[in-house]
């Protein structure tokens, strides 16, 4: 989630008013981002904790989406028109994500939303901007209700929010992934479970256990912890007296770097493996010595795989951010360029100017969006879900994280 980290992306670019439109107003002084010349302003909201455990990840994203607004302005991308980020703190709390959303709807100049990192936050957020046809696109959500509804595990798939879209693969992918590689590659056989409670990290587990089992593999213990809690003796004592083999965590990394500090030094030397939700140069610094070995699978192909990525490292660090882009900016980039693209779309199909119904035509238009991006292809299927179903295993090993498989779930 960093550094040389899946690109996982997404941010948010904030956009101005519009001229005599119900979305906008005019720009005379040509004010913006790389100033483009343009005469109206497109703002892309961007959700994410910018502040807190999680603001690695979080500031990550706004840079990204931020680069993304800052070289569609450089090269003119839409003509007539200069894109801004209006970035926003959510502090991963879903009542302030939905707050955010308010003030995203609130300010008519705002054409697209980028975030945000947390499922539970998204859900918090995709109401409020649904019914002010609003687009949201998340460069990290993964959790499948959010495209697929509550039921979507009984066979029973259906669209909540036609206006919301995400970069990033679902958990319906992501824990099985991770099964198959771990029984079928690591010939691990014995798991314990462990999550946070949490939207993300409960979803997670639960499609993770249900591949293990499915595959021959013995579940022989469950834990629920307290991810603000910072001693996990208890469960760490558990985990050891379990007899397993492995142990699979849903959450992030605040929490799982100490449980696998704390699991190893009770005696249980084997690996503790999770989702994108670990996939972070922090998780490395809180894990320590104990945590290599560890396992993480994260979204897309590893940066040094893709000329696209390339690029877009050399244009990160160019640009002199000063936080890493880390697991989702890449994702983030992509995100808030399909925004872009659609805003493209709509500007053209409309003799140049955006339409007084501005924000229905770009969700309508982010849609149909098919572009090479930064972590590849990057259009969505009927649901809002990205059709890139890439996933990669990452290892903490020689300090880093190193890629040990990246693929397809195999059905």
């Amino acid at each position: 989630m960093r550094h040389r980290s899946l690109l996982i992306l997404t941010a948010v670019l904030t956009t101005g008013a519009l001229t005599l439109t119900a979305c906008g107003s005019r720009d005379d002084n040509n004010s913006g981002d790389s100033g483009t010349g343009g005469t109206q302003t497109v703002v892309i909201g961007v959700d994410a904790p910018l502040t807190g455990d999680l603001s690695a990840l979080g500031l990550g994203i706004k840079n990204s989406a931020d680069l993304a607004a800052k070289q569609a302005n450089a090269k003119k991308y839409v003509d007539g028109i200069t894109f801004k980020v209006q970035a926003l703190d959510d502090q991963a709390q879903p009542s302030s994500g939905q707050q955010n959303a308010s003030k995203f709807v609130a300010n008519k100049e705002v054409l697209g939303v980028v975030g945000p990192l947390n499922s539970s936050v998204g859900e918090s957020m995709q109401k409020v901007l649904a019914d002010e046809k609003l687009v949201q696109v998340s460069p990290a959500n993964t959790s499948p209700s959010l495209t697929q509804g509550q039921k979507w595990n009984g066979g029973e798939k259906v669209r909540p929010f036609a206006s919301y879209f995400r970069t990033a693969t679902t958990d319906a992918v992501q824990g099985p992934f991770a099964a198959q590689y771990l029984f079928n590659d690591a010939k691990k056989k014995k798991v314990f479970v462990i999550d946070d409670k949490k939207t993300y990290g409960a979803g997670l587990a639960g499609t993770f256990k249900a591949e293990f089992t499915k595959l021959g593999g013995k579940v022989v213990g469950t834990e629920h912890i307290d991810p603000e809690t910072k001693d996990f003796s208890s469960v760490a004592t558990k985990v050891k007296s379990a007899g397993a083999d492995v142990v699979y965590y849903g959450g992030e990394y605040p929490a799982a770097g100490p449980l696998s500090k704390q699991i190893k030094k009770a005696g249980a030397k084997i690996p503790l493996v999770g989702g994108d939700g670990i996939y972070s140069g922090e998780y490395l610094k809180l894990s320590g010595a104990e945590g290599v070995g560890d396992l993480a699978t994260s979204v897309g192909a590893p940066i040094d795989t893709l000329p696209s990525a390339k690029e877009f490292v050399e244009n990160y660090k160019k640009a002199g951010y000063k936080e890493p882009f880390e697991a989702y900016g890449g994702y983030s980039y992509d995100a808030a360029w399909a925004v872009i693209e659609a805003v493209k779309a709509v500007v053209e199909a409309n003799d140049g100017k955006l339409p007084s119904d501005a924000r229905e035509k770009v969700a309508e238009a982010t849609g149909k969006v098919d572009f090479e991006g930064v972590t590849g292809k990057v259009s969505f299927d009927e649901f809002g879900d990205t059709t890139n179903k890439q996933l990669t295993v990452y290892e903490y090993k020689d300090g880093d994280w190193a890629a040990v498989k990246s693929g397809e779930l195999t059905s």
